[in-house]
């Protein structure tokens, strides 16, 4: 199953000639998650050959303008072309409200239903669950109500070895071997040994987005040993001052969590306009977490199983 990020955009609060602003979207299995939606996210979304329309939920982190000025637009062209599937829509409050004028206004009625889902940004909350993954918000320290969020994928079950199976096990009980159970008689006694007929389970993948924050070693604790973090870096070290006072995070500070938490690999992203070369963003991150990459508009992270 696909466990696939495609960053669309990576500039923090203005564009600049060569990135758009932050949006993402990660893919599990058959299904899109858009993660926050700046302005020209549709266009990207076109731009490399992802159908809107097989996006099944929409997180926005915060109600700055670059991370979700793109959002009417695209529900609107959702809306044009005669989507038909329910959306999930999970944002902090006021986003309802900012949307339900825009289509008053312009008199716009969804012809799908949009399922809002209001967010408590100051905590560790789980607020989607389907039968692959859960997703977790993680409190961001920003100058507006702000979440990042964890996902992750279920415990898989455990391989069966078919040449190993007795004839005489019925389907529950082959169900419970895949969970990890023995297999017992009407005494108690163990009759099939779980690990005799199984093989260890694939592996579950996780992702962890941490939006527009200060430096939070906090989060640490929630972002334990992921696969694969994105976490904010609008400046280089030598504008601490400047990323505190704007409650935004450096490179260096980015590369400190990563270390912090045992994460696989690292991404960073929101890079400040003043940074036409982003190497030395990546150099900083790199001298102290080798495994980091910059989040260019494109790229395409994969998480094998």
């Amino acid at each position: 199953m696909d466990f696939e990020l495609r960053i669309l955009g990576s500039s923090s609060a203005t564009p600049s000639a060569n990135r758009h602003h932050t949006a993402q979207v990660l893919t599990i299995g058959n299904q899109y998650h858009l993660i926050d939606c700046g302005e020209g996210t549709q266009m990207q979304l076109m731009l490399y050959k992802i159908k809107h329309q097989r996006i099944s939920n929409i997180y926005i982190s915060h109600l700055h303008g670059d991370h979700y000025f793109g959002l009417a637009g695209l529900l609107s062209s959702m809306h044009l072309q005669g989507r038909h599937l329910p959306l999930q829509l999970f944002g902090p409050p006021g986003l309802s409200e900012i949307l339900s004028l825009q289509f008053k206004y312009s008199g716009t009625n969804l012809c799908y239903k949009l399922i809002f889902h209001e967010l408590d940004t100051t905590g560790y909350q789980q607020v989607f669950e389907d039968q692959q993954i859960t997703v977790h918000t993680i409190p961001m320290e920003h100058r507006v109500p702000c979440c990042g969020f964890l996902f992750r994928e279920k415990p898989k079950p455990r391989p069966l070895i078919k040449e190993k199976l007795p004839d005489f096990l019925t389907p529950p009980q082959l169900v419970a071997l895949k969970w990890g159970e023995d297999i017992k008689d009407e005494k108690g006694n163990v009759v099939v040994q779980n690990k005799d007929v199984t093989m260890e389970p694939k592996r579950s993948r996780s992702y962890a987005y941490c939006s527009d924050s200060r430096f939070k070693p906090s989060l640490a604790p929630y972002l334990q040993e992921v696969d694969l973090l994105y976490h904010e870096a609008t400046f280089t070290d030598e504008h601490q001052e400047r990323a505190d006072f704007t409650f935004h995070s450096t490179a260096r500070q980015a590369a400190e969590l990563a270390i912090a938490a045992q994460v696989k690999q690292l991404i960073i992203g929101h890079f400040s306009v003043r940074y036409k070369d982003l190497t030395p963003l990546l150099d900083e991150a790199q001298q102290l977490f080798p495994q980091t990459n910059l989040a260019v508009e494109g790229s395409i992270f994969n998480i094998p199983e």
